[in-house]
C-alpha cells in the first residue's frame, strides 16, 4: 500500500468518525441521528470497499508486471547461459 493511498484511507475514516461525533452532539432526535448515523456508515463503507477495490487492481496490475519483468530476466539469463556454454 502506498504512502498516498494510505492517507486517503485515514481521512476517510476520519472524516467519517469525525461526522458521526458531530451527529451525537446534535441537536436532533434519536431516531433522526440513528438514521443520520446510518447513513453515513453506509456511505464510508462504500467508499473504503472502493478504495480496496482500486487497491486489488493496483495490486494484480503490479504483480503481472513484475512476473512479467521477472520473466523474461529468466529468459534473457537463459539465452545468456547458452551462449557462454556454447
Amino acid at each position: 500500500m502506498t504512502t498516498d493511498n494510505s492517507k486517503v484511507i485515514w481521512f476517510t475514516a476520519g472524516v467519517a468518525l469525525g461526522a458521526t461525533i458531530s451527529l451525537l452532539f446534535a441537536p436532533a432526535s434519536g431516531e433522526e441521528t440513528r438514521r443520520m448515523i446510518r447513513d453515513k456508515a453506509n456511505e464510508g463503507r462504500g467508499k473504503l470497499a472502493d478504495k480496496g477495490k482500486d487497491l486489488m487492481d493496483t495490486g494484480r496490475h503490479l504483480y503481472d508486471k513484475g512476473r512479467q519483468i521477472a520473466d523474461e530476466a529468466a529468459d534473457l539469463f537463459d539465452r545468456g547461459r547458452k551462449m557462454v556454454e556454447g
